[in-house]
């Protein structure tokens, strides 16, 4: 192994991932191609094999993948605080532009200016989720054992609807099976993924010395991870009592992050029962909104959560009907930090473990099977949103009612083109189709 590389400064990494939290459009797949071409292809920051080391154990566990990954990287490049600035910065933009938005939702029934933005949005969003299944598929399928693993998890998901850890841990077995029956699909997977030019983290660089993994360190880990939990939960109760709305949105945020397997859609339909109908928070109109409002902002589409606890604790008015907002804002912050704290715990406990067993030749198998079946999961995903954008309305009771929207097509279709062949920044493709979702509703389209 060679020594450790020159280290990137901390203020350069803190202001890519400022930016990263303001760009980080498309949902887990298209956030995680933003990672990957900006600190694989572009900064170098880390080798592609790490790169996908890390995002194998963020998909295995519970939580947003994307920003673990995110976080996983800070803290790999940086030590604990590396990840709690790269995580918290991944998801704090969102959190304030969600909580706007949330406002002007509730505060302005119409908004057909936001509906026209939307409508371009939604299909570039179709073409970003595309592009990152070819941009990773191109890296993790070389071998046709992985390239079977991929088209059976798309199909898995997209057609039998099975759960997602299923479909992960179906594809860990596959993988140490395939080290018998296919013995040089880990090694040609390893070759093929190997980083053509040096990275400031490479494949052989030693990790750096917070790297090392210790029972004490994990311990305290969780210690830390349990009082961080704790006393926001109890001053909630000491303060609005243990049946207030902000103590059950504690208590049940908490619960959803246990459970969000698969990202959030696998989450979404548990999340939507509870707020309609066991809380009272929003009602399915509400929530069908938010998820929209969800799709075409930054940050993790869980962030969802926060739409549900400002609009919960506004509709119930919590602080009063003189504290709408406050009570707003706190529902959001409330829902936000008890959602993504397990996330942080994950990584800043399990990290070091994970760096020990990258060269573990018996892990290899089982998860470069994961990053193959991550590649039919991403399809998957493209697909289920293409189906919901082209067809608006879909349902399973009616997949394809009425005509195909052709003006949507188009703009995904353009959209893919500039960022495929054209090399447009995904910022640059966001503005340009909200723009043409804009000229759609002024030419009456």
């Amino acid at each position: 192994m060679s020594a450790p590389a020159r280290g990137v400064p901390f203020g350069e990494a803190l202001r890519f991932w400022l930016k990263l939290g303001f760009i980080s459009f498309g949902g887990p797949a298209g956030q995680i191609a933003i990672m990957h071409r900006e600190l694989v292809e572009t900064r170098r920051w880390i080798s592609e094999r790490r790169f996908l080391h890390a995002l194998n154990y963020c998909m295995v566990l519970p939580g947003p993948e994307a920003q673990q990954l995110a976080t996983y990287i800070g803290w790999l490049m940086h030590g604990a605080w590396g990840g709690i600035v790269a995580g918290a910065l991944f998801v704090l933009p969102s959190l304030a532009i969600l909580i706007a938005l949330s406002w002007a939702y509730l505060a302005f029934s119409q908004a057909p200016l936001v509906a026209a933005i939307l409508v371009g949005v939604k299909p570039a969003v179709v073409a970003i989720v595309v592009a990152a299944t070819v941009r990773i598929g191109s890296r993790a399928l070389h071998h046709p054992f992985h390239m079977a693993i991929a088209v059976a998890a798309f199909l898995a998901l997209a057609v039998a609807s099975a759960p997602f850890p299923l479909v992960i841990a179906s594809a860990a077995v596959a993988g140490i099976a395939g080290r018998r029956f296919a013995p040089g699909a880990s090694l040609h997977a390893a070759t093929a993924s190997a980083s053509r030019e040096p990275s400031v983290l490479d494949d052989d660089t030693i990790a750096p010395a917070h790297a090392a993994a210790s029972i004490g360190k994990f311990a305290t880990t969780l210690a830390v991870g349990a009082a961080l939990w704790l006393a926001p939960f109890a001053g909630l109760v000491a303060v609005f009592g243990s049946g207030n709305d902000f103590a059950n949105m504690a208590r049940f945020f908490t619960q959803a992050a246990f459970v969000t397997f698969g990202g959030a859609y696998a989450v979404l339909p548990y999340v939507v029962d509870s707020a309609v109908d066991t809380f009272g928070w929003a009602t399915m109109a509400q929530m069908i909104d938010g998820l929209a409002l969800g799709e075409t902002t930054p940050g993790p589409l869980i962030m969802i959560v926060a739409f549900v606890g400002f609009v919960g604790a506004w509709t119930k008015a919590t602080l009063g009907p003189e504290g709408l907002v406050a009570a707003g804002i706190l529902g959001a912050t409330v829902a936000t930090w008890f959602t993504f704290l397990p996330s942080f715990v994950f990584i800043l406990a399990g990290g070091p473990f994970v760096e020990r067993s990258r060269d573990d030749v018996h892990l290899e198998g089982p998860l470069s099977a994961i990053t193959a079946a991550v590649v039919g999961v991403i399809a998957s995903l493209a697909v289920f949103f293409a189906w919901h954008v082209f067809w608006p309305g879909a349902s399973a009771a009616t997949p394809f009612p009425g005509a195909m929207d052709l003006p949507s097509v188009a703009i995904a279709v353009a959209a893919l083109l500039l960022l495929v062949k054209g090399r447009v920044g995904v910022i640059g493709v966001i503005a340009g189709s909200a723009l043409a979702g804009v000229a759609l509703q002024a030419l009456g389209a």
